[in-house]
């Protein structure tokens, strides 16, 4: 006599012989090894060179020497170059200065870039089309080094701060990553607005900024990352031995340079702080050490929103839901 099998049998005998995406399927140990070793390596190709620069940084001119030029053993660690280089009072008011124009220009380009997205969300902003082709096309062609630098010269700029901030202010890249974010938001919430009275401004500051959090705060770090490393727009405007450079023309000059710090008694060949010499090496790293851990300390703060504001910024395109470009 003939049975039927369970209908669960079946289909589990039936999902065992189909074939899935190799995509689906569960590594191989040996493939699971490559990926494995591969992000090892790469981990060590970014540590190490961290390692190296940091422990240097703390390095005696004893332990250079043993190494011969970046210690990745320590042999005797002081804090003597950061003493020195803080004691000079060059890098502190290099650090302030720079912290400054990051702090002041992370918000004029959200601010400007928050508005213009959302101008451009909107469909039947007026001529919203036509303004987004000629800021994509500024994406691809624009004036060059010397016209950048006559206009600015020309308007008062060169030797101000602000000359620092305002020709890198927006980021049309960023302009669009936020536009297709804002497109997205449940056009019945804005519409339920609408109704109940709210203007535009409420619209973006009560719904609109409050759902976007996660794109905010990742083209925020883009904007302060540009910021802070920004060296050509210095090179550009701030004339040769100026008080106002920021911190990163100041370590440019003394890495590549061996620009001295005045008062610190610091020299292209070595400087002393009490009796103990202190390298010209260990001191270059210390000033790089400065530079990179003020992004170090707050990226941690926007690494969960980076992944998920970068994609859902991205992958919906220009024209989300069928819009007219």
């Amino acid at each position: 006599m003939n049975t039927v099998p369970p209908m669960n049998t079946v289909l589990r005998t039936a999902l065992a012989t189909a074939e899935r995406p190799a995509w689906q399927e569960r590594p191989k140990p040996a493939t699971q090894a490559a990926k494995s070793g591969t992000i090892l390596l790469i981990l060590a190709f970014i540590l190490i060179p961290l390692y190296a620069v940091t422990l240097t940084s703390f390095s005696t001119q004893a332990s250079v020497n043993i190494a011969g030029g970046l210690v990745l053993w320590p042999h005797g660690v002081t804090w003597n170059a950061y003493s020195l280089i803080i004691s000079g009072g060059v890098v502190g008011r290099a650090l302030l200065v720079s912290l400054g124009i990051t702090a002041v220009g992370t918000a004029f380009s959200m601010l400007v870039t928050i508005l213009a997205a959302y101008g451009l969300s909107r469909a039947g902003s007026l001529g919203h089309r036509t303004i987004l082709m000629i800021m994509l096309i500024t994406m691809f062609f624009n004036g060059g080094v010397i016209p950048l630098f006559l206009v600015v010269s020309a308007l008062g700029g060169y030797d101000q701060y602000w000359a620092l901030i305002l020709p890198s202010a927006v980021s049309v890249f960023n302009i669009i990553v936020m536009r297709a974010f804002f497109s997205n938001v449940a056009s019945d919430l804005i519409e339920s607005a609408r109704i109940d009275g709210a203007s535009d401004w409420k619209i973006l500051w009560r719904i609109v900024l409050p759902t976007s959090r996660a794109v905010t705060a990742v083209v925020a770090l883009f904007y302060a990352v540009g910021y802070w490393n920004s060296w050509f727009n210095i090179l550009l405007f701030m004339p040769a031995d100026s008080a106002k450079w920021p911190l990163q023309m100041v370590m440019y000059n003394y890495v590549t340079e061996g620009m001295s710090f005045a008062g610190t008694g610091m020299t292209n060949v070595g400087a002393t702080l009490g009796r103990q010499q202190i390298a010209p090496l260990s001191l270059q790293m210390a000033v790089v050490v400065l530079t990179v851990v003020p992004i170090l300390i707050v990226y941690p703060f926007v690494q969960k929103h980076f992944t998920k504001g970068v994609l859902l910024g991205a992958i919906k395109g220009l024209c989300p839901r069928g819009d007219t470009c």
